[in-house]
């Protein structure tokens, strides 16, 4: 899934002192002022868009969500063309949103795939089996990092943090990534197993609903690896030892 350009680094929050009615009326009866949006809440919001944020996530779905109904409702036949017109509407709205024209092709591709290995099959759960691959890439990868000692989650999130370079030194940043990684581990082996179960049973649109809140489920996860590692990272290039180095930055 495509998903538009972010800028790597975020603002700081406001230290403007709030102003008007309501904030002479708390001064005065000694009432703390409200938390601003906090950085947090902002970085969340930016992790969220950088895998594509609601409207690309709804998009991402929208062609397995239109063949298990398509299927649901009047067989194979139905689901095809459900799943092509949807496809291609999914194709429109990322060109409409000036995503990369690459990513949007890449969706047409993979529901080509996905239906040409349903349509050999016969059967409805086969539309599942290419991306079945995703969560063994996944479970795989998270395990060949964790044992070289750079968590997958670091890889991939550090440069976004704008975190030093020597990342798996800092054991604030390295615990950070490893306990994210373990988590992703568990949730690609979660989701690869159970894939695997209702593939067997032949239920497809169980197989559809898990691949509908894989994509959400992950999105969030990521967002709170960010959220959490940028903390961290700003944490340490705050700190007095830092203070007297140069800054790096990633990878």
């Amino acid at each position: 899934m495509s998903r538009p350009p972010a800028p790597a680094t975020l603002p700081p929050v406001s230290a403007v002192a709030p102003t008007g009615a309501s904030a002479t009326a708390r001064r005065v009866l000694g009432l703390p002022d409200p938390v601003p949006t906090s950085e947090a809440r902002a970085a969340a919001r930016r992790a969220l868009e950088r895998v594509g944020g609601p409207v690309g996530m709804a998009v991402g779905v929208a062609p397995t969500i239109a063949f298990v109904a398509g299927d649901a409702a009047g067989g194979l036949g139905v689901a095809f063309v459900a799943l092509g017109v949807t496809a291609l509407v999914a194709c429109g709205v990322r060109l409409a949103r000036r995503e990369s024209p690459g990513a949007a092709i890449a969706g047409l591709v993979v529901a080509g795939v996905c239906a040409t290995v349903a349509a050999l099959a016969g059967e409805a759960r086969a539309f599942f089996l290419p991306t079945m691959v995703l969560p063994v890439v996944f479970v795989l990868a998270y395990v060949v990092s964790l044992l070289a000692g750079r968590p997958l989650t670091g890889l991939m999130v550090n440069r976004l943090v704008n975190g030093p370079r020597d990342w798996p030194r800092r054991p604030a940043l390295r615990s950070v990534y490893t306990v994210s990684s373990l988590i992703g581990l568990a949730m690609a082996a979660a989701n690869l197993v159970l894939r695997v179960v209702f593939y067997l049973a032949d239920e497809p649109a169980v197989l559809g609903v898990i691949q509908v809140v894989a994509t959400p489920s992950f999105a969030v996860h990521f967002a709170l690896t960010f959220v959490v590692a940028r903390r961290v990272a700003t944490s340490l290039a705050t700190s007095p030892a830092a203070a007297t180095a140069p800054r790096t930055t990633t990878r």
